[in-house]
């Protein structure tokens, strides 16, 4: 595989205060050392209202959320035949089920673990995240990157008639490989373990282009929400290697590019992170070696 060493240069970025909305303003040099410019403008309702909740995953609260709502449940659906109790012990909460019956009590228990499930799965989509199992099996809370993405489509579909515009010859690999190259030459931030940071460090597309940085989580989803809004029907996925992401597209693929199969459909991956400046197809080695050994989890964009 053919790769290109060029790396990423963002010549100048600037955001300007327009009052009810501000004008983002990029200027880089692609692949082939062309200079691009895009600027675009969003409302500070949006830029600043959408997702502004999100933070980093908190367990105290998701497991505080929990037992609130299984407390009102117990006080609303009491259990016959056994007493419920609530304690907390070295900053942990247990749940002390008594009663005579065995049964009944393993069935209060039983309900009562479902509940506490469906309670936490009820929390995280609440508050952007999701439950991730990676390529090895280990479990972790990660935010929904595919959640977010969708999200944000219509927070970056303003940069459709643009880009489109830039891109005279408007065919899937021309306008990946802008969205690439773009996003490539956004500086980079060091991603924190998916199975510890608790999201620590993701930022949303808005926000990321806002601040002018991201790890390669926040990177891809930006360019799956980009990638989305110019093309509403192509097949799109995020491939999760070690610290590291990928995202594929549903094409044909061209001579030696890497690609992964999915589900039975074969898509041509990507390196959204930078600072090299890879095409459509090209991936730096690790990656590689990652994909052909099978370490890698799939989420596939909606």
């Amino acid at each position: 595989m053919a790769i290109n060493s060029v790396q990423a240069k963002q010549l100048s970025y600037s955001h300007i205060d327009l009052g009810d909305s501000v004008q983002l303003n990029y200027r880089w040099l692609d692949q082939h050392q062309t200079e691009q410019t895009l600027s675009f403008t969003v409302a500070k309702q949006t830029l600043f209202g959408h997702f502004r909740n999100f933070k980093r995953y908190n367990p105290s609260y998701s497991e505080a959320y929990v037992i609130k709502k299984l407390k009102a449940y117990c006080a609303e659906n009491p259990f016959q035949g056994v007493t419920v109790n609530f304690k907390k012990e070295n900053q942990q909460i247990s749940i002390d089920i008594q009663g005579k019956k065995p049964a009944a009590v393993n069935a209060a228990y039983r309900k009562l673990k479902k509940l506490g499930e469906q309670y936490l799965s009820e929390y995280l989509i609440q508050q952007g995240y999701h439950r991730f199992t990676n390529y090895a099996g280990e479990q972790a809370i990660k935010p929904n990157h595919i959640e977010i993405a969708a999200k944000s489509v219509l927070d970056v579909k303003v940069l459709k008639p643009i880009i489109l515009k830039k891109v005279s010859v408007q065919n899937i690999r021309k306008v990946t490989n802008f969205i690439l190259n773009f996003v490539q030459s956004i500086p980079y931030s060091p991603l924190e373990s998916r199975l510890t940071s608790s999201g620590a460090g993701f930022l949303p597309p808005l926000t990321l282009l806002y601040k002018n940085q991201g790890d390669c989580d926040s990177k891809v989803t930006l360019a799956a929400a980009m990638l989305r809004s110019l093309m509403p029907r192509i097949g799109i996925i995020i491939v999760y290697i070690e610290q590291h992401a990928l995202f594929g597209i549903e094409v044909i693929p061209q001579g030696d590019e890497l690609t992964l199969s999915h589900q039975g459909i074969t898509y041509v991956l990507a390196e959204p992170t930078g600072p090299a400046l890879y095409a459509l197809g090209q991936v730096d080695e690790f990656s590689k070696q990652a994909i052909l050994a099978g370490l890698y989890t799939v989420e596939k964009v909606k």
